[in-house]
This record gives C-alpha cells, sequence and structure tokens, in this order.
C-alpha cells in the first residue's frame, strides 16, 4: 500500500483545497492529511486565520478524501511524521516548489500544481473587508500602518491628526492624509484612536454615535463614568469598543496568564510590573500639555497584569507621583500599590525616569520572571526553589503585538461580539486609577524633578 502524506492549513476550505487533495488522494492508495495547529501557524506568522483547529478538521473530514487526519504542531514534525507512518509520497501545492526538498532523504517528494485564481486569503479579505481610519500622529499610528499589511481583511482608510497635523504628513505612507476627523469617519468602518488621551471621550463618542466601531490606546477615558458611559453606548449602537493595549495580545502574555493562574507558582501573592521611558524634557519643541504623561503612557500597561491577575476589586491604593518642577501637573514618575487580601500589586511606570522594566508574578510554589522589556516579550521563565523545576517558555511575538490586536478587533466586528483578551471590568478599572492619580486622590508626593 502506497501512502501519501500532505498538510495545510485549510482555512475557509475551497475549491483550490479540495483539488490538490483529490490529486494527493490519487497518488497513493492511503492518504493522510496534517492540519496545522493554531499555535504553530502562528509561529509561522500566519495570525490571522478565521477558523479553528476542529472547525478545519472538520471541512478537511467532510471531504471525505483523507484517511487519517493529524495535527501539526512543531517544527521538523513532518520528518516524524513520515518516518513514523511510513510515508512513500510527500505532497503540497507547487507555490511551495523547492522548499520541502529536504524531505527527498525520507520519501518521494512531489510539487503539485495550484489552482489559479483562488486563495484562503483572498476569501478572508472578500469576507471581512474593514476599513480603519487613524487618528493620531507619531510613532504609534507608523507601527499600526506598518502591521495592518499582514492582516488580511483590514484596509486603512484614512489619517487624521486633530493636535499637529504635520505629524500626519511626516508619516511615510500613500494613506489618504483627512483635513477633519469627520472627513476620516466617513472614510471608515471603524477607527484607531492614537491621539492625547485627553480627547479619547469625545473622539470615541462622536465615533460611536456614527456607528463606526473602535479600537482606542489606553486608557480608553480618563475617567470611570466617561469609560463606562462608552462602553455602554457602544452596546446601545452593536458596536464594537475594545482597548488598545498590545501586550494583552501577545501569546507569551496570554500563555504567562494561563500559567499563573492555573496554579503552577502556588498562591500568587505579588505582582510587580514597570514601564518606564526616558521623555525628552529639554529640547523637544512639543509643549508638555500635549505629551502623555507617566501614568497615561505608562500606567495602563504597568496595572494590566495586576488586575487580571489578582482581579479589580481591591481593598486599597497608594499612589506615590513625582512631578516635574517647571510643571507640577505633569507626573514624570509613579507608584501605585494595590492591596488585596492577602496579595499586592505594584506598578511602577515613568516617562522622565528610567528603571528596569520587568514582570515579577511571586507566589507561594516559585514566580514567574519577564526580562525587560516585558511588555513585548517573547519569554519568561518559571523558577522555583529546586533550579531543576525551573522552566523557559518562548513564543513567536508578531509585530509588538499589534498584529495579533488587529487580527483580534477585525475577527470581534466580524462576529458582531467582542470578547477581548482585556476584560470591560479591567478597562474600566485602568481608567479609575488613572483619574484617581492624576486628582491626587491617596497620593503622597515625592520631591519634584528639576531639569533647569
Amino acid at each position: 500500500m502506497k501512502k501519501v502524506i500532505t498538510y495545510g492549513t485549510y482555512d475557509f476550505l475551497h475549491h483550490g483545497h479540495v483539488r490538490l487533495l483529490e490529486r494527493a488522494k490519487a497518488l497513493g492508495d492511503y492518504l493522510v492529511v496534517g492540519v496545522t495547529a493554531d499555535g504553530f501557524d502562528h509561529v509561522r506568522g500566519k495570525i490571522n486565520v478565521c477558523q479553528s483547529l476542529t472547525e478545519r478538521i472538520e471541512g478537511v473530514r467532510a471531504t471525505g478524501l483523507a484517511d487519517n487526519i493529524i495535527v501539526e504542531e512543531y517544527e521538523g514534525q513532518k520528518i516524524d511524521d513520515i518516518k513514523r507512518l511510513e510515508i512513500d509520497i510527500f505532497t503540497v501545492g507547487s507555490d511551495w516548489i523547492g522548499k520541502f526538498d529536504y524531505l527527498k532523504e525520507y520519501c518521494e517528494v512531489v510539487y503539485l500544481d495550484r489552482t489559479e485564481g483562488i486563495s484562503s486569503s483572498e476569501i478572508r479579505s472578500a469576507k471581512n473587508p474593514l476599513r480603519l481610519g487613524l487618528m493620531g500622529g507619531g510613532s504609534v499610528v507608523r507601527k499600526y500602518l506598518a502591521e495592518s499589511a499582514y492582516v488580511n481583511g483590514i484596509q486603512p482608510s484614512g489619517l487624521f491628526c486633530a493636535e499637529d497635523g504635520d505629524a500626519c504628513d511626516r508619516i511615510d505612507s500613500a494613506v489618504c492624509r483627512c483635513a477633519s476627523y469627520q472627513e476620516l469617519l466617513d472614510s471608515s468602518d471603524a477607527v484607531f484612536v492614537a491621539s492625547h488621551p485627553s480627547g479619547h471621550y469625545d473622539s470615541i463618542k462622536e465615533a460611536l454615535e456614527q456607528k463606526r466601531h473602535v479600537l482606542c490606546e489606553s486608557p480608553i477615558a480618563t475617567s470611570e463614568a466617561e469609560c463606562r458611559e462608552l462602553f455602554d453606548l457602544a452596546d446601545q449602537k452593536g458596536l464594537v469598543l475594545a482597548e488598545a493595549i498590545k501586550t494583552a495580545y501577545s501569546t507569551a502574555y496570554h500563555r504567562l496568564l494561563l500559567l499563573a493562574k492555573s496554579g503552577r507558582i502556588g498562591r500568587i501573592v505579588s505582582v510587580q510590573a514597570t514601564c518606564t521611558s526616558l521623555l525628552d524634557l529639554q529640547t523637544s519643541s512639543i509643549p508638555l500639555s500635549k505629551k502623555w504623561t507617566s501614568v497615561t503612557a505608562w500606567g495602563p500597561a504597568a496595572l494590566l497584569p495586576i488586575l487580571q491577575l489578582l482581579g479589580t476589586k481591591y481593598s486599597h491604593a497608594s499612589m506615590y507621583k513625582c512631578s516635574l518642577a517647571k510643571d507640577p501637573s505633569f507626573d514624570a514618575y509613579g507608584k501605585i500599590d494595590l492591596m488585596y487580601p492577602g496579595a499586592i500589586g505594584t506598578a511602577v511606570f515613568g516617562k522622565a525616569v528610567k528603571s528596569e522594566g520587568s514582570l515579577i508574578v511571586s507566589g507561594t510554589e516559585g514566580y514567574i520572571f519577564v526580562p525587560a522589556p516585558w511588555w513585548k516579550t517573547d519569554y519568561f521563565e518559571i523558577r522555583k526553589e529546586d533550579p531543576d523545576q525551573n522552566r523557559r517558555f518562548f513564543y513567536q511575538l508578531d509585530g509588538e503585538g499589534i498584529r495579533h490586536e488587529l487580527v483580534s478587533f477585525a475577527k470581534a466586528v466580524e462576529l458582531g461580539a467582542c470578547h477581548p483578551p482585556i476584560e470591560r471590568d479591567t478597562s474600566l478599572a485602568i481608567a479609575r486609577i488613572v483619574e484617581k492619580f492624576a486628582r491626587g486622590d491617596d497620593c503622597l508626593y515625592l520631591k519634584p524633578l528639576d531639569y533647569e
């Protein structure tokens, strides 16, 4: 009996897939089909696969062509599968010519012509076109424009910068520059809001009232009441409102949360997160009033693992603030301790003070360590008292998590429901803490920084 094996993602199984499977089947007597696992697709950079692994397996099974269906989970598995299953022929589409010649050592390799004019990528794009307008300027918008190119079904529709009209002009992109926010909304199905936090509420509200979905840089609003109002409005309109903390969408961070919550390090007693960067306060021509302060720029990211691991119902918050001498309203550095029954969360953030940007989750049986910069990591460790029990975890990080974020947002819009990695209660808690810190509630003030 001649055994044949082929592999694929089989997202939105189409005629091209079926034709390739038919020809693969004709090469022998027994066909094994390997369907790529979600995690393996992510490692390969295919992050916008729409169907689940189960759905894709069932699609292949429904063709009646596969005698055996296996799951491809890791790099190099093809060699193991060929040897284990005693495969005679490996086959794949002709767009991979030469890529799998190394398998000729183990079996015959056949490249089959693909069906022209059809692909899963094209189907995904046609199925869910989403015109995304971008509000804001600078490096953040540049990153989102670059990453959107990797996400099928998202089409940047325009740029608008309310605070600095030249900021959009400095972005090297062919995307249309809009003269007003209304023009941006008119050309978009959804908007990404990356303007100064003081304008988030108004921008989001206007977009929602005109039935546009919104992805917004954190914080969504600078008060809990405004944040709640915006979520309620999104619900009323049947729209998606999602918070854009890129870390929450990365595979490594998600797996870290799962391991911590599963009891891998025992009961969690402490979460310490530090996020800092240095702001050029002396030479920058941009007024401080138009800059993001430490709590708005870094506070949400530092608070995220605390709120997601320990919860949003803390019993007390102690806050420490260091402002600039020339502008006491601008916080240059801050620290927030959130007290829980039996646990404490510590968030450290700064725009004019630099520190080690690590994340440490401490438990009764060990701790999780993420080196700097933890907010865009592809690696973390579980450390135990016995070093032999230490474990290291590595995951692919695509576009600092932005690519995954855009995929999640597009899927939420397509499905008409939003179940993002950042829960609504977490967004509300972030807005509440940012509001109290900005007002100086429960704050102890450090000696101001003087750069004069």
